[in-house]
């Protein structure tokens, strides 16, 4: 026996190369696991006209038209309606004139609604510094500066967070230059500072921290805090990290003169899971926070994103009163004593005259023995093998005049997965592309006028929340279970509260047979100002004995794509976004008509149809006259065959 090899040229294997990758990246069809609809191409939005180095911090205040972002040496007013820059501030300071080389940066790390203006702090050059600007007269104008040390790090890469509620300022951020001592405090404002009994957690790092107001109830409102901190439990099996969520009452004060004076009386934890609680399986890793406020208190809800050590992502959903049950009702971990009263965590007119007996034990047992599970106990609401790294969900009214959450995930490559929340099941309705050269660093949300304000290390766009020009009729705008996207005369549009819409099912049958007369004379007058290709162009003549292939677009990755030749169907082969054919050698019974079928839930419909005639090469010359298209299309076709068959064929 003896082996022959086939070879190609060098250009052609890599070619075969790229194509083998992007085939072996493609996502599988017909999984509800993937987003229906993928972005062909980046999309890059509408960017801000002014580059300046690490774009982190973003404020947005929804009733307004304008954002403020914070990056180096610099804050910006911008407009999203017309995407300029207001007015720019720069934070250059002489103490970074004086700073070693490499750590020169004034990089914003906190911009804050502040009284009547901003409360604006950067790190400095390593000397963190904060300063009030006013926002009068629609200008942003320096007041005074403050000492910033446990508002702002002293590096933009340590850890930190901020928040302000009724004029009083949060925050977490280092006390020392190498990232220690980080603690959650009440650092300005109004009421008096407050800080972290040191041994109430360990290494942590904060997420994010949300006060949820009460308007029947001020009294009891309470600051959340999220963060996952080192776990006490060394051995090999169990992961490095705890999540947790904590709560203070927004009116602690403090303890007496005697103890606890200027540190935390309400201090409660909690451990935060993720995960399969039969199978002891957990997603540990807390990445990001976002709190969808409701007008009723009750009804908020905290949407967290976990990484585990395994490479997934899981977002898990928690209700506030699922949270608060476990709080006022969970005994403490090692205490095995009667509960004083008031009971330990209980919010108060005045938390200077609580009893030793209440602070001792938010002192020495501030952790729930009870774990506090998401909404559905039994499993994640959402578990991915992408590697998210950002969330925020916005509420949108739909066609049908119903409010649904729609989140939103970036990835650590550059793209947002839209995800709706159908009841207790995910839906994903697309993947946009927003840049192929670096990650999103900051995503905010702008629910009024509907979009993302996304920072990068470069640059700053907003990309809108509805993309309804994806789809190109009702059926796929139906299918589509976009509540941003309505099916009307115009096409598929942002909604309209009389379009047509099925948002919880995509059942097609919702486009009636007026709103088919109607998409089909829209079409007419389409095909009147721009003929269509005419169908020679799908036809094809192929001589015998080639390999050949046909190719349709992928319109939805829901979909289930089959190849009809006569009695016979097949299934598709992907690469990309496109679903091929392959035929390795023409035989008699190859030729004739070929149809790309596309089946999504009740909807079937032919994407492409071809039809192959057999050509007959009489001679050599003839091969050699062959136009250079033919000769192209047939090396193609031979590339693909190639990566099908074996490279080797034994004789």
């Amino acid at each position: 026996m003896m082996s022959r090899c086939l070879y190609v040229f060098v250009s052609l294997a890599e070619i075969f190369v790229v194509r083998a990758l992007a085939w072996k990246d493609t996502p599988t069809l017909g999984s509800k696991n993937t987003p229906r609809v993928l972005s062909k191409d980046v999309t890059s939005g509408d960017e801000f006209g002014y580059n300046v180095y690490q774009y982190r911090m973003f404020l947005n205040v929804d009733d307004y038209d304008e954002i403020y972002v914070g990056g180096d040496q610099v804050v910006l007013k911008l407009d999203v309606n017309d995407y300029r820059i207001i007015e720019k501030y720069p934070l250059k300071t002489p103490e970074q004139q004086q700073c070693k080389e490499g750590s020169c940066q004034n990089v914003i790390t906190v911009i804050e609604k502040f009284e009547e203006g901003l409360f604006v702090c950067g790190t400095n050059g390593e000397k963190p510094q904060c300063w009030e600007l006013s926002t009068n007269n629609q200008s942003l104008g320096k007041r005074e500066s403050v000492e910033g040390m446990g508002i702002s790090p002293f590096l933009h890469t340590q850890n930190y967070l901020s928040l302000t509620v009724d004029g009083d300022l949060y925050s977490a951020a280092p006390l020392d230059s190498k990232g220690g001592a980080l603690q959650f405090r009440r650092k300005a404002g109004r009421r008096s500072n407050l800080w972290m009994y040191d041994r109430w957690v360990s290494e942590p790092t904060f997420i994010s921290a949300s006060w949820v107001e009460r308007k029947d109830d001020p009294e009891n409102e309470k600051i959340y805090l999220f963060f996952r901190e080192k776990n006490s439990d060394l051995s090999p099996e169990a992961d490095p990290w705890i999540s947790r969520i904590a709560r203070v009452c927004k009116a602690d004060e403090g303890g007496s003169k005697r103890f606890f004076q200027n540190v935390w009386t309400s201090f409660l934890k909690a451990r935060l899971v993720c995960g399969f609680p039969e199978e002891s399986l957990y997603f540990n890793r807390l990445q990001d926070i976002y709190t969808l406020q409701a007008e009723d208190w009750r009804e908020t809800k905290f949407y967290a994103l976990f990484t585990s050590s395994w490479n997934s992502t899981a977002v898990c959903i928690y209700s506030i009163e699922t949270i608060e049950d476990i709080f006022e009702r969970s005994s403490f971990k090692g205490y095995n004593k009667d509960i004083p009263h008031p009971r330990p965590g209980t919010c108060v007119p005045n938390s200077r005259n609580l009893p030793l007996a209440t602070i001792s034990v938010v002192k020495d047992h501030p952790e729930m023995t009870d774990w506090v599970h998401s909404k559905d106990d039994s499993a994640p609401f959402y578990i991915s093998s992408n590697i998210y790294t950002k969330i925020v969900v916005d509420r949108v009214q739909a066609a049908d005049q119903r409010t649904y959450n729609v989140l939103f995930l970036s990835t650590d490559t550059g793209k947002i997965h839209k995800v709706l929340e159908a009841g207790s099941k995910p839906f994903i309705i697309s993947e946009t592309q927003i840049s192929s050269q670096s990650s999103i660093q900051s995503m905010n949300l702008h629910s009024k006028k509907k979009k993302l304000v996304l920072g990068f290390s470069e640059k700053i766009s907003t990309v809108d929340l509805h993309r309804c020009q994806d789809y190109d009729s009702c059926e796929n705008c139906v299918l589509a279970r976009d509540p941003y996207c309505s099916w009307t005369k115009s096409g598929c549009t942002p909604t309209d509260l009389g379009g047509t819409q099925s948002v919880m099912n995509g059942e097609t049958s919702v486009c009636n047979t007026s709103a088919k007369v109607e998409e089909q004379l829209r079409r007419t007058k389409r095909d009147a100002a721009s003929p269509p290709p005419v169908d020679s162009q799908n036809v094809h003549f192929v001589p015998p004995g080639v390999a050949f292939y046909l190719s349709c677009p992928i319109h939805s990755y829901h979909a289930v794509y089959t190849w009809e030749h006569g009695d016979k169907n097949s299934s598709c082969l992907q690469m990309q976004s496109n679903c091929l054919h392959l035929i390795p050698v023409m035989t008699q019974e190859s030729y004739g008509n070929y149809r790309c079928i596309s089946r999504e839930k009740d909807y079937t419909k032919v994407v492409k149809e071809y039809q192959l005639v057999q050509r007959e090469i009489q001679d050599t010359n003839t091969e050699k006259n062959a136009s250079p298209a033919i000769l192209g299309q047939t090396l193609r076709n031979l590339l693909l065959a190639l990566t099908v068959i074996l490279c080797c064929v034994e004789t």
